[in-house]
């Protein structure tokens, strides 16, 4: 494994400075990454030395953010985003060779018969669609090992692949984590950093910058969870939510709910990890439940915002400004600003790859699509890959026969149709506990900016008469 250079002590705090903007591991601890702090980086230089920071804000708490409402224009001109962000998890029992034991690789294939929660078809492999007269074709560069296109409204699957498929989900788990964790912490409380709170941060994470013994909001950590998929964030929540243990049974048990049944949890931040998997459909059921609370929607549709840096003795608290990792919605790395776009989650791990969990609207049609270990390989390839589908998805609405559908959760009432987003959101045993309120999705026409009225992107379910659950047929 590759090592970090440590800094000399004889160099001066400017060099010690710059050496926290060096990259650090992308894909697996040991190998270079752009973008986010490294934790091993800065245990060895102390866990005081603080980020670069671009602003000296005076703000102590509060964190300055726009969202993608308010600043599309402003993130064309942003400069390349630094690489998605590598994930962390508690570092595993050593093998008995001093060594972490390593996550198995996905099988190359996928299994001949997999889960048919949402319908029979999606329980099959390879590409499942049913185009009627007039239809567009599905997109020719596809090369992700999984995906869907999904509405996010009815719940109508237009479009997968092998949709079931059990693979790891890097930092998309962070959405339910954030689902799960987000409606129970109050967003102005603050807590001071202990250095238990940051145990378990592995080698190589993402880290958005949380310095023990310093104070942060509950809104503070949540930004930087979703804007810079930071691990030590996650890390800090999950201890204020009663420790890791605890918040990864929470997930489990949230996940079962909501009928996210190929998703098994080890660890809150998505680090690859061994038997930690997820699906397509799972991280698309999940981003559909996130996406029906207010804090959830606001917070993975923030292109950028100050965070919380070095509070120095009888001096304004330095903050500085982080962006999101998302490049649909910042057009970082030569990826134009899909029109449209809402959110919701990237993430990159060596076992994982590239995954990605997107929501759009244009004009009354909204669409979740969710793409998984694209193989052409480069960072931009699940993006590019997404966008196309999400182009599909758009041209082919109503000219499809839906393959299957998201189900509901577990709890919710399916007895009649009613207004279903407002009774998920009372229902805080469906999830919906924080919600209501008008999301921050946005709509391009022209190239120019158009706030959407009333609920932009408040994900109404519509859920059908009944639940279906595994094993249950839907064609």
């Amino acid at each position: 494994m590759n090592q970090l250079h440590t800094p000399k002590a004889s160099r001066n705090q400017e060099a010690v400075r710059l050496s926290l903007m060096a990259p650090v591991s992308d894909r697996s601890p040991g190998r270079t990454r752009r973008g986010g702090l490294s934790r091993q980086w800065l245990h060895r230089i102390g866990r005081s030395a603080p980020p670069p920071s671009r602003s000296g804000g005076t703000f102590t708490c509060v964190s300055v953010k726009k969202t993608a409402l308010t600043v599309l224009s402003a993130a064309l001109l942003v400069p390349a985003m630094l690489a998605a962000p590598a994930h962390a998890a508690p570092t595993p029992p050593a093998d008995g060779k001093g060594q972490p034991p390593k996550a198995p690789k996905a099988p190359a294939a996928p299994p001949a018969s997999m889960s048919t929660v949402g319908g029979a078809l999606l329980g099959q492999p390879g590409t499942q669609v049913n185009l009627l007269p007039g239809a567009p074709a599905l997109p020719s560069n596809l090369t992700g090992r999984s995906w869907i296109v999904a509405d996010a409204e009815s719940g109508e699957v237009l479009a997968s692949h092998n949709a079931h498929w059990r693979l790891p989900p890097a930092s998309t788990m962070k959405m339910l984590f954030a689902d799960t964790v987000l409606p129970g912490l109050p967003k102005d409380q603050v807590h001071k950093v202990t250095e238990q709170d940051m145990e378990g941060v592995g080698p190589g994470s993402s880290l958005v910058g949380v310095k023990e013994d310093h104070e942060y909001s509950v809104h503070d950590l949540w930004l930087g969870v979703f804007l810079r998929s930071g691990n030590d964030a996650v890390h800090v929540l999950s201890a204020m939510n009663g420790g890791i243990e605890k918040t990864v049974k929470d997930m489990q048990a949230h996940a079962e709910e909501l009928q996210a049944l190929d998703t098994h949890v080890v660890s809150p931040d998505g680090y690859d990890a061994p038997e930690q998997v997820s699906s397509a459909y799972d991280l698309t059921l999940i981003a559909r439940s996130g996406l029906q609370k207010q804090d959830f929607r606001e917070y993975c549709g923030t292109v950028e915002a100050k965070f919380p840096g070095l509070q120095e003795p009888g001096k304004p608290r330095d903050h500085f400004e982080i962006q999101n990792t998302n490049r649909l919605m910042t057009g970082a790395g030569g990826i134009s600003p899909y029109k449209g776009i809402a959110g919701v989650k990237n993430g990159n791990t060596t076992m994982a790859g590239s995954t990605f969990t997107g929501a759009a609207q244009q004009g009354e049609r909204k669409l979740l699509v969710t793409v998984m270990n694209p193989g052409a390989g480069g960072a931009n390839s699940v993006y590019e890959e997404t966008a196309a589908l999400f182009d599909w998805g758009f041209s082919a609405a109503g000219k499809v026969k839906p393959v299957g559908e998201l189900v509901p959760p577990k709890s919710a009432d399916t007895s009649s149709h009613g207004s279903p987003a407002q009774s998920h959101e009372n229902n805080p045993s469906a999830g919906g506990a924080g919600s209501g309120g008008i999301g921050t999705a946005l709509g391009v026409a022209g190239g120019a900016l158009i706030v959407l009225a009333g609920g932009a992107f408040v994900v109404n379910r519509r859920w059908p008469h009944g639940r279906r659950g595994r094993g249950e047929d839907l064609v």
